[in-house]
This record gives structure tokens, C-alpha cells and sequence, in this order.
């Protein structure tokens, strides 16, 4: 660490143009990549029975606002547009960068409750476990031939999953990117909605795709080049003003009960001066409180501000808990009720891992097929 920091340095006038031209072309990446997302949406809009979407969460814990907001209304909007859909609960990815699988099999079933409470029907969408297709995890063997030890070194995710893991880097970690790969090819899927951060996973799936297809099937291609669609929803700040995560506790659930949430954002810091106004960069923890309620209201943040105006931190809470619990209440209700029969949420996965193994194992044959290893 210490002989890097003293090589950028001593080399600072030879790197800085270095940095200008890597910015620019991840400017330029971004840029193709938009792109091809408006052109992708665009046709999509016009016939979305043509396209096949991937999309998933890590079984970590519970689902929040942020994940709903970020991710999961616009894969129930896609799955009603009439896309073809699926969602991995990717159960394999939790040991990338976590010692333990305590309380996976809860979070896994939670994860499928909230899914149905927000809308995804499983008759529309297939909704399955990493570890339950063996077939697709095949896949990674091959793909792995495919991409440089430079190429994995270089995924920004990789690399901050690492640091923030604290962890030596392991195998599996490395090969994350290519671990995704499969999760979205084994499908044929070729679109994948994602926001800004994770464009290189799909670039790096659009590799692999390419190239086993000019290696190994230029006639008859196997895998589409996935597009990204690239997402239009804001950061979701925590209650604390941080980025909304599970690991800081700074989050509202989306199966808490209705006290549990008023508690929470009861708790949740603001500062010292009473007039409410909107202001993220000076006042990050009322800002945060107040984009919380303009998701869930519907509502510009500064109008509510404007609306509190000197009631103070009190009033804003007792707006956002009321606002809050009143947006969650549907969700909460269908959710209660699915709770009451767990075997049928257990049927939901088996049915999604039932089907996913088919696709998988059809997939695994056209690329031992092409690869020539059909014996």
C-alpha cells in the first residue's frame, strides 16, 4: 500500500492524463450503454413479449424501502408489461463475502413472501434458489476459459465488496462477475435492469457471451448479448441520512409492523435547527426523512418541508411514520395473509426451481453441443 501511494506520487504529472483518458472512456462506456438502454426500453414498450429479464437479490436479510423502490416496482411493472421474467434468490452469492449462513433458509423465504406481497405472481414469473440448478452453475466452467484473471481484477464490485468485507479475496469472490454471467445467460435473458454501479457485470456478461459464441457456435449463436436498463430511481437514503442498508440499520422493512416503524423513525437523528427545509448536502438527516416521505407520498420533498415549515424534527416525524405506514399497509396485509400458509410459499420455490432447472439443462446440452462434449 504505501510503496503504491508513493509510485502515484512520484509519477503524478505521467498518471494524471491516464486518469483523464480512463474517465473518459468510462464516460464514453456509460454513454453507449444509456444508449442502448433507451433504444432497448423503447422496444420493449412496443413488444415486450419478445424479451426475457433477470433480476435477483442476495439472501442476506430482510427487504426495505430502498429494494422496493429501486428494484422491485419495476420488476412487477415488467412481469404485468407481459416480459418474460425471473428472479434468482442467489443463496450461493451470500459466501462471497460472508463467514456464515445462519438464518438463510428464513431470509430466503422471507425474501419470496415480500416478492408476492408486492405484486410478483409467480404463474408470470419464475422465481428460484442459486444452489437448487445445478446446471447453471455448470455454466461457470466454461465461462470461465472465457475472461482474464485482469478482466475480474478490474470489476469495481469486486473490488468493493472486498474492502468492505474486511476479507482476504477469495475464489469466489474474484469470480463473482462470472457467477452472474450464468445467472443471467442460463435464461437467454437479455435484458437486465440495474442501476449505474453495476454496468459492469452486464459488460462483462456481454463479453462472455460473445465470445463462447465467435469461439465456440459462430453458425448457430447460443447466448444474446444481454442489454442493461439502466434505472432512473434515486439513491434511497436510510433514516440516518447514509445509504439505505440492512448492515447500518438504518432501514424501514418492508414486513415490519406498523409500531416497529413508527419507533424506528422516531429514533432517527435530524439536528438542531427547527424550520424543516430540504437541503441534502447541509441537512443529509432531516433530507432523508423528507425523501422518505416524498417516495412514499408521492410528493416533492421541498413541498413537504415547506409545509412543516417551524413545526419542527416532531412534526416531520409524525408525517413521515403516518405516511409510511399508510403507503406499507397493502403490502403488509397481503403479506400477513401469505404468511399463513408457508408450504405454499415453499411450493412457489420448488415450482421456480423445478422450472429453472429445465431451462438450465437445456441450456448446459445446446453448450456441451457446441462445445462438442456430447459424447
Amino acid at each position: 500500500m504505501t510503496d503504491e501511494t508513493q509510485a502515484q506520487t512520484t509519477q503524478a504529472q505521467t498518471t494524471e492524463p491516464q486518469v483523464t483518458a480512463a474517465g473518459n472512456e468510462m464516460s464514453a462506456s456509460f454513454l453507449a450503454a444509456k444508449k442502448r438502454s433507451d433504444a432497448t426500453l423503447a422496444k420493449l414498450e412496443a413488444d415486450p413479449g419478445k424479451f426475457t429479464m433477470l433480476t435477483g437479490d442476495r439472501p442476506t436479510g430482510r427487504l426495505h424501502l430502498g429494494h422496493y423502490f429501486g428494484s422491485i416496482r419495476e420488476r412487477v411493472a415488467m412481469q404485468n408489461k407481459g416480459v418474460h421474467s425471473n428472479i434468482i434468490i442467489a443463496d450461493y452469492q451470500v459466501i462471497t463475502d460472508r463467514d456464515t449462513t445462519e438464518h438463510i433458509q428464513d431470509n430466503v423465504l422471507n425474501l419470496v413472501l415480500d416478492y408476492m406481497a408486492a405484486g410478483i405472481d409467480p404463474k408470470k414469473t419464475m422465481i428460484y434458489a442459486h444452489s437448487a440448478v445445478p446446471a447453471e452453475n455448470q455454466l461457470l466452467l466454461p465461462f470461465l476459459s472465457l475472461v482474464t484473471e485482469a478482466e475480474l481484477h478490474r470489476n469495481p464490485t469486486v473490488k468493493s465488496e472486498m474492502e468492505a468485507s474486511g476479507h482476504a479475496l477469495t475464489g469466489l469472490l474474484l469470480t463473482y462477475p462470472v457467477h452472474q454471467a450464468c445467472d443471467i445467460l442460463f435464461c437467454k435473458a437479455n435484458v437486465v435492469p440495474i442501476g449505474k454501479d453495476n454496468l459492469p457485470h452486464i459488460e462483462i456478461t456481454r463479453t462472455i457471451a460473445r465470445r463462447f459464441n465467435e469461439r465456440y457456435a459462430k453458425k448457430h449463436p447460443v447466448f444474446p448479448e444481454p442489454a442493461a436498463i439502466l434505472s432512473d430511481a434515486p439513491e434511497i437514503p436510510g433514516l440516518d441520512g447514509r445509504k439505505m442498508s440492512k448492515s447500518y440499520g438504518n432501514s424501514i422493512m418492508l414486513g415490519a409492523t406498523a409500531a416497529e416503524t413508527a419507533k424506528l423513525i422516531k429514533k432517527s437523528p435530524t439536528d438542531s435547527e427547527r424550520t424543516i427545509t430540504f437541503d441534502p448536502v447541509n441537512r443529509p438527516q432531516v433530507s432523508a426523512l423528507l425523501t422518505t416521505a416524498g417516495l412514499v407520498t408521492g410528493r416533492d420533498p421541498k413541498d413537504i418541508a415547506a409545509e412543516i415549515g417551524s413545526a419542527g424534527a416532531g412534526a416531520l416525524k409524525a408525517y413521515v411514520i403516518e405516511s409510511v405506514n399508510e403507503f406499507l399497509a397493502p403490502h403488509r396485509e397481503r403479506r400477513e395473509e401469505l404468511a399463513k400458509d408457508m408450504d405454499y410459499i415453499r411450493d412457489v420455490l420448488h415450482d421456480g426451481n423445478k422450472r429453472a432447472n429445465e431451462i438450465a439443462n437445456a441450456t448446459l446440452d445446446e453448450v456441451r453441443e457446441a462445445m462438442g462434449m456430447k459424447y
